[in-house]
């Protein structure tokens, strides 16, 4: 079972459960949130890279696991990098 999973299966526990609150302002709050993910979805940029053939084999492997393209892996991965 893959990480994405585990987390909507205890996301939904914890719905079943009455744990999760409603948020103030849902509607901004929920514009806002879209904002943001589109704003790190927009690609409007392409760089080239050279991989071991190796490393490419392994994060292919990870995104078939986690059911995306492993160039959209690739991204999220220097996303999360660079927002620490």
């Amino acid at each position: 079972m893959n990480k994405m999973a585990i987390e909507e299966k205890e996301l939904l526990k914890d719905f079943e459960q009455g744990r999760l609150k409603p948020v103030k302002n849902g509607k901004a709050e929920k514009r806002r949130y879209q904002r943001y993910a589109s704003n790190t979805l927009l690609k409007n940029k392409r760089i080239n890279i050279r991989l071991s053939e190796r490393d490419l084999i392994h994060i292919q492997r990870k995104a078939v696991e986690q059911g995306m393209p492993y160039q959209t892996l690739i991204a999220s991965i220097i996303h999360r990098y660079i927002s620490k």
